[in-house]
């Protein structure tokens, strides 16, 4: 079994190859948790794929919101895109620190929520390029700034109004990104204060299965990616709506739903961030 859309997963072969052609625009989307004690910005800094911009989840987001980076409206992600020199028409490749690429595939699903087909994910992320010894700088590029044009796709997104009355109606399979041990509730939730447990109905598929461990954390292939939903007991025929921690990991499901061919897969955006802080919100464990 071949993937459906193969165009939205990259080599390392094929982005050495288009690193300076016209038109490909690469982001550097690394994100750690504030617990992880390591900053993003000054990794990327210090190294990073040449011609690289950085896309700092917890700016390009919902100005003044509680819960973290929450997605902005049009205006504001246009205006910061464009900025980063990403206009309409740009192929757009996203990869992170992380081998598992959970943080490019959160801009990955950003960039589709906006609008935009032509985004791939760099497969094995930095770790891959960096273990077969391919170039990068700490020189910050200077980015032209562009005309990006935001049309937000709202069936991508799910807030707490449409789970609530989801969580009764049974309407869309709800899946949970985070560990086995975070969704039973057993193990703490890494934000202070909030519950542990999951969302009532919700089904379990930690995002790392989808990542092969044993190959630089590069995405299954497409028979593991469906052995490993259906494992779940997600129906792909019928709506999926993606939860984790913060909107995150969840990505990574819609992402590699999306491989398979299973294109409308929504996200929970604001996620247990705000699911967890909340005591009108019901939970099972």
């Amino acid at each position: 079994m071949e993937y459906s859309h193969p165009e939205a997963l990259v080599s390392t072969e094929w982005l050495a190859d288009n690193l300076n052609t016209e038109g490909v625009r690469l982001v550097d989307a690394s994100y750690f948790l504030p617990n992880d004690n390591r900053d993003a910005k000054t990794e990327y800094a210090t190294k990073h794929i040449p011609g690289a911009v950085f896309f700092n989840i917890d700016d390009i987001c919902l100005d003044g919101s509680d819960l973290p980076h929450m997605l902005p409206d049009e205006e504001t992600f246009s205006a910061k895109v464009g900025a980063l020199g990403i206009g309409d028409g740009d192929k757009i490749v996203i990869y992170d620190l992380t081998g598992g690429g959970m943080a490019a595939a959160r801009v990955w699903w950003t960039f589709r929520v906006f609008g935009v087909e032509d985004v791939a994910l760099l497969n094995g992320s930095l770790p891959k390029w960096l273990a077969e010894g391919r170039p990068t700088t700490d020189e910050i590029p200077s980015p032209t700034p562009a005309t990006f044009t935001a049309r937000k796709n709202e069936s991508l997104v799910r807030n707490i109004q449409q789970m609530l009355a989801n969580v009764d109606s049974r309407a869309e399979q709800m899946v949970d990104a985070r560990a086995k041990e975070r969704y039973e509730g057993t193990a703490p939730e890494p934000r202070e204060g909030s519950r542990v447990g999951h969302i009532p109905g919700s089904l379990s598929l930690p995002f790392g299965l989808f990542l092969d461990k044993d190959r630089d954390f590069v995405m299954r292939d497409a028979d593991e990616l469906s052995q490993a939903i259906a494992d779940a007991g997600l129906d792909v025929d019928g709506p999926i709506t993606a939860s984790c921690g913060s909107g995150v990991t969840a990505s990574m499901l819609a992402f590699g739903l999306y491989l398979i061919g299973k294109k409308d897969v929504a996200v929970y955006d604001g996620s247990w961030s705000e699911w967890g802080m909340r005591h009108d919100t019901p939970i099972e464990t």
